[in-house]
């Protein structure tokens, strides 16, 4: 078995002996049960004002209680949200090495360094695949019990795509996060370069330049805003950098503790 391989199936079992897949899982399966709970609000208001929910927000920001409106409503979570979602899984699966003070051992073994970056990437990658599929699932089965209407095959495909894309981008994104948790030896400043990320983005948007700025293009993306291969070529530069000073520190970097 090759050092890859190996590096990436003592992940997998890192995770499946702790509750963080299960807890990302919950997380992601809640945007479309509130994305059901704003389709039984549009297609029922007075039920809603019935029970004492708030119709109008819903009817002004969401639209009709049908399939296209869901899926929009999907694609721009995963769109905005799945920054904040991949940023917390990559901050555990680097982090905690740290935090359990399993780094030194790591470091030991007759592994290449390298091969212990891109092994937790590839987890990485998976794991935010796997719980977006889950998200999606939930989101068929969700509409499916409501019985939208307005569904066709050509919708869904597009859709789809359009979520693949943004996960990816969003996948993209989360190396600066990898290389704030090794170069900050933890879970909490990944988390704050995350959240700056974000802030940043709503400026850059409020200003203009959010095609400019990488955090900002997987959310614009998933509006359907028509952007330049700047935008895209910006996201995969950031990436790269992010994935090179990872790669580097593991490498360079002092690692005591």
């Amino acid at each position: 078995m090759s050092a890859l391989a190996q590096v990436i199936r003592v992940e997998f079992l890192k995770a499946r002996r702790s509750k963080m897949p299960l807890f990302t899982a919950l997380g992601f399966a809640m945007i479309p049960l509130a994305g059901g709970f704003f389709m039984i609000v549009l297609k029922d208001p007075a039920l809603a004002r019935r029970v004492g929910l708030i119709s109008m927000k819903a009817n002004l920001t969401m639209g009709a209680a049908d399939w296209p409106t869901y899926m929009h409503f999907l694609s721009l979570a995963v769109g905005a949200g799945g920054l904040i979602l991949f940023s917390l899984i990559a901050s555990w699966v680097f982090g905690r090495e740290y935090s359990d003070r399993t780094v030194k051992d790591l470091l030991a073994l007759p592994t290449p360094r390298s091969a212990i970056v891109l092994g937790k990437l590839l987890v990485i990658m998976v794991w935010a695949t796997l719980v977006t599929g889950i998200s999606c699932l939930t989101t068929l089965a969700v509409g499916a019990a409501l019985a939208l209407p307005f569904g066709s095959p050509q919708l869904f495909w597009q859709s789809g795509l359009t979520i693949l894309i943004a996960t990816g981008l969003n996948i993209v994104l989360v190396t600066p996060v990898t290389l704030a948790a090794s170069a900050w030896r933890g879970y909490l400043p990944p988390i704050g370069v995350m959240f700056l990320a974000m802030a940043l983005a709503q400026f850059a948007n409020g200003a203009g330049w959010g095609e400019y700025f990488p955090w900002a293009v997987p959310a614009l993306f998933a509006q359907g805003e028509a952007l330049g291969a700047i935008s895209y070529l910006i996201v995969f530069l950031t990436g790269l950098a992010g994935l090179a000073g990872t790669l580097l520190w593991w490498e360079l970097a002092d690692q005591a503790q």
